[in-house]
Order: C-alpha cells, then structure tokens, then sequence
C-alpha cells in the first residue's frame, strides 16, 4: 500500500539532485512546491517559494500550507578546500539548525512525512572489508558528516514528541548529467585525455545514480514502512576507482589513460603533497550495503549502473557542445 499523491515541499529544489527529485515527484503524479534561494526558471505545474538563504528564514508557515511532505535536500556539503575560520560552526548552522527549525515548523503545520537526505559519511570514510549497514554506529571524520550525524538526531527528537514521520537516506557518492564537485573535476580530466595514477587500484567503492537517488526519495514519501526509518541506497554495483575512470572515459567518448602506480605510493606521495584526503577517496573502500531499503520498502533502482554512467557521459558531452 502507497500513501495517494499530495503536496510536496522540496527545499534544495534547484540543485543536482533536487532538479532529479522535482522531475521524479512530477511523474509519480505529485504537486511540488520549491523552495528556491533566489528565483529562476519556471518549471509547469510547480509552485515556487523564494526565501533567500535558509538560515535567515525564521517563520515556514506560509511554505507549510497544505504541505503533505517535506524532502529537504538543501545542505552545506563537503568542501575539500575549505575558506571559512570555523567550518564546524557553519555546517551546524546550515545542516543541523535549519533542519531542526524546518522540521519543527513542519509537526507544527501537520505535515505527515518529512524526508531527509543525509550521507553515507554518518557511517565514516572507509567501510574496513564489509559493507556499511545501518546497524553500525556512526562514525564520521569530519564537520560535514558530524553536521549530518547532528541534523539525523534532532530530526529524532521532533518525530518522538509529535506527530512528523522522519524518513532519512543516506547515500554515497551521487552521479548524472550535470554532477558537480569531485566527480565533475574527475570526468573533466578523463575528457580531456589526463594520465590518472589509479590503474593499479582495486578499492570497492559504493555509487548511487541520482534518477535513483530520486526515486528512493519518492518510495520513502509514498510507503507507509518508511516512517521512522533510515535507508543507505546506492545502486548496489560497487567500482573501483580504476573501473570509474574506465568507464567515465567510455561515456565520455575517450579511451582511459591510467597509469599503474601502487596505491601505498601513491598515497605516500599525496600524503607529501597535502592531498592525503582526496588520496584517500580515490584509494579507500567505502562500501554500502543498501539492502534494508530494498527489503523494507521493496525498492529496487530503477537505473542500472551502466544506463546511469552513460546518462552521465551524455550530460558531461552536451554542456561541452553548448559551450562552443
């Protein structure tokens, strides 16, 4: 049994994987109120709500009206470089404290299910040999996944003492047409033809489509067995780094340059170079087990890892052609 199409709220609404969750909500039949930081274009039959930065915003109510659920994806993410003095004080007051007010401002307004997008950087930065599941504690190693970890508690404290039925997803590394950050800068280089020293490097690491990202977002709205639940998810075909650079080479329509260099060598030498975090991506396993979704909620994704980096390819393709 699914809950019937409703209004839906989606903070993040612009972004990567917001633009994904607003298409997939449409097709499932629901409406879609966006919550935009600043205004844009219009999408049909969507209604959109312009509030600024979320961290001034100090009264949801008028947003809230008619609201059956709330997916909130807006978040300060990780930043490899980062530029402000006190990094953990601003993910707190971005992931954790709006996500607190938002929610609170939700059970106040009767909104039945309240969705969070939170991160598989709960569990840590290296799954050790096995996969992560839900049941291991949390363990994050720095401000972005603390701030999650953090975000994940409060929203447990509000459905404990109201009515808001919490459902939280924690996925990987999100990819598709239009990805930015990490993945962006990586699939540029492979593009552009760039020798990687990661042909010698056999980690497992997990990876969640966002049309399947979104999709999971639409199940934990619609299934009654979501409420008070949290969900890894991924596309359950873990690759190493070398297979990823393979196969983003192939989307992209070149053929991989990799350079076989030991992976301890090679995180020795970015370890030197003060690169020993983004070494550690491209090196560790971080492995998710996102079987308790599939069971639970009977989800299965609906794109295959290779359909997803091939859509992928394509996106990274026509912003090129469109720039010249």
């Amino acid at each position: 049994m699914t809950v019937a199409p409703g209004l839906v709220l989606v903070t993040g609404a612009a972004g990567f994987v917001g633009r994904a969750c607003v298409d997939a909500l449409l097709r499932a039949g629901h409406r879609v109120r966006r919550v935009l930081r600043s205004a844009g274009p219009r999408v049909e039959g969507v209604e959109d709500i312009v509030t600024g930065d979320l961290v001034d915003v100090v009264d949801w109510s008028d947003a809230m009206r008619g609201v059956d659920a709330v997916v909130h994806l807006a978040a300060r993410v990780h930043v490899m470089r980062e530029t402000v003095a006190d990094p953990s004080a601003v993910f707190r007051r971005i992931n954790v404290d709006v996500t607190r007010r938002l929610a609170e401002a939700a059970a106040r307004a009767g909104v039945r299910r309240f969705v969070f997008v939170s991160s598989a950087k709960v569990q840590g930065e290296h799954s050790a040999g096995r996969p992560f599941t839900e049941a291991d504690p949390p363990a994050p190693e720095d401000a972005y996944g603390e701030s999650k970890r953090d975000a994940e508690a409060a929203l447990a404290g509000i459905a404990a003492s109201t009515r808001l039925e919490v459902a939280i997803l924690r996925p990987p590394l999100v990819y598709g047409p239009g990805v930015g950050g990490n993945l962006h800068t990586l699939l540029r280089a492979v593009a552009r033809g760039v020798p990687l020293p990661v042909g010698a490097v056999r980690n497992r690491r997990s990876l969640v489509f966002v049309g399947n990202l979104a999709d999971a977002i639409v199940r934990c709205i619609e299934s009654p067995a979501a409420a008070g639940r949290t969900f890894l998810v991924d596309d359950g075909e873990p690759r190493s780094t070398a297979q990823l650079v393979s196969d983003l080479a192939r989307a992209a329509g070149r053929t991989p340059r990799m350079l076989p260099v030991p992976p301890a060598l090679l995180g020795r030498v970015a370890g030197w170079l003060g690169q020993g975090e983004a070494a550690r991506r491209l090196l560790d396993d971080f492995e998710v087990d996102s079987g308790a979704l599939r069971r639970t909620l009977g989800w299965t994704p609906p794109f295959s890892y290779a359909e997803g980096i091939d859509a992928t390819g394509r996106g990274y393709r026509a912003s090129r052609a469109a720039k010249v």
